[in-house]
């Protein structure tokens, strides 16, 4: 049986993340909250940060401290997960959707065309860890007297013009979810430039709970089940019922839960960060640089095998974009080589598919090119765990499809 290929089943994790997730279930260490938000203002040179459990409650943060409430707009652009949108209706506030462009990332035509009166922030997306046209968007805010946030769950460590994604905006946050950049499961960071949001942010955390026992023990127990026992039965019918099983029975948790399809924040959000979490994200950030060059490496192996051109060295190419026809046609094929690669960002404007679109205000037929993307598109896997031989694996998969139509 060939080895199982995936975008998304915790793709980040090696032996070293695992050790630790068992030590942290039997001893709860202390002090990695403060530490975590220590090195990550040393290693890439923020004044502040700021650590949450959740890119989502790094969100609200930022929102609270803009003082953004009821009536406000809040703009991102389409082609991004409700976990975005949810946060902006979380404190009251209206999302409206910027169409994208050819790189995946805001429209600057369309975004110029949506800002009105009621308009209080910007939030610029780096999808999948290529930078978007900060310079044009951020000139745009600063003359609408607008805030300008960075999105830069997909691009720890991308840079533009010399500089790291999340210097460029009013406030920045980050993820650490399981398929992110680095993740710790669960976890995310805000970073401030903007010296009069800091106090609103410092105090909003401060007065925080953090989440419970339980639900850290299921984020602890992740990397563990994952790739101690369902990825190694993956393969096999077993492994898919066990994944299912333990998150039926919550001893997994789950991404993107059914309620956030409907436009509602689970329970657990805004949180504290959990300085057990904060140790697996810890050890994840020590080898950023290492797993951002691997990357950089597999895509610019694919572009090779596509015969495209050379990889833009600032991006960091969190996963491959690939557009197809019929892309849950080809997913489906991919899956009988043992290659999975539906992670939720094919088949909707705002993912996952199951979201209900008109719970988290998103009108059809107002972003068409977004629409037209998520009808194409599919992502091939760059983690630290997929080698050449494996995405040479899943060129040749695709190649034969394409062949065999």
């Amino acid at each position: 049986m060939s080895k199982v290929i995936s975008v998304s089943l915790s793709p980040n994790t090696q032996k070293d993340d695992i050790s630790l997730a068992m030590k942290l279930l039997f001893y709860a260490k202390k002090g990695g909250t403060k530490k975590l938000e220590r090195l990550f203002r040393n290693y890439f040179g923020f004044r502040n940060a700021f650590a949450f459990n959740s890119g989502r409650s790094s969100l609200i943060a930022i929102l609270k401290s803009m003082d953004i409430k009821s009536g406000d707009e809040v703009i991102l652009q389409a082609f991004t997960c409700n976990a975005v949108c949810n946060p902006i209706k979380y404190i009251g506030a209206t999302p409206i959707f910027i169409d994208i462009d050819d790189s995946l990332n805001m429209s600057v035509d369309d975004l110029k065309n949506k800002i009105t009166p009621k308009t209080k922030a910007v939030i610029i997306q780096h999808t999948f860890g290529l930078p978007a046209e900060i310079d044009k968007i951020k000139e745009i805010c600063l003359k609408k007297e607008i805030y300008l946030i960075e999105d830069c769950a997909h691009s720890l460590g991308a840079m533009y013009k010399g500089e790291f994604c999340g210097f460029f905006g009013d406030a920045s946050f980050f993820s650490f979810g399981r398929d992110k950049v680095i993740s710790s499961v669960y976890g995310g960071m805000v970073t401030v430039n903007n010296d009069l949001l800091v106090d609103g942010v410092s105090k909003f955390q401060k007065e925080l709970k953090s989440p419970s026992l339980f639900w850290t023990i299921q984020q602890l127990l992740h990397p563990i089940l994952l790739n101690k026992i369902i990825l190694p039965l993956y393969s096999f019918k077993i492994g898919r019922i066990l994944m299912a099983l333990f998150l039926n029975l919550k001893i997994l948790s789950k991404a993107v839960t059914k309620e956030e399809g409907s436009g509602i924040l689970p329970n657990y959000f805004p949180k504290k960060m959990p300085s057990s979490l904060a140790y697996l994200a810890i050890n994840q950030l020590k080898k950023l640089e290492e797993y951002n060059g691997h990357r950089r490496e597999i895509a610019s192996f694919y572009n090779s095998l596509f015969s495209r051109g050379e990889i833009d060295k600032n991006s960091i190419y969190l996963k491959y974009p690939l557009l197809v026809d019929k892309p849950f046609e080809v997913i489906d094929k991919l899956r009988k080589h043992n290659i999975y690669i539906n992670d939720g960002w094919s088949g909707s404007p705002i993912l996952p598919p199951s979201t209900e679109l008109n719970k988290v205000c998103y009108a059809i037929g107002s972003c068409p090119k977004a629409e037209e993307v998520s009808k194409k598109i599919i992502l091939l896997p760059t983690h630290i765990n997929i080698s050449k031989k494996d995405a040479k694996r899943v060129f040749d998969c695709l190649e034969n499809i394409s062949q065999n139509k």
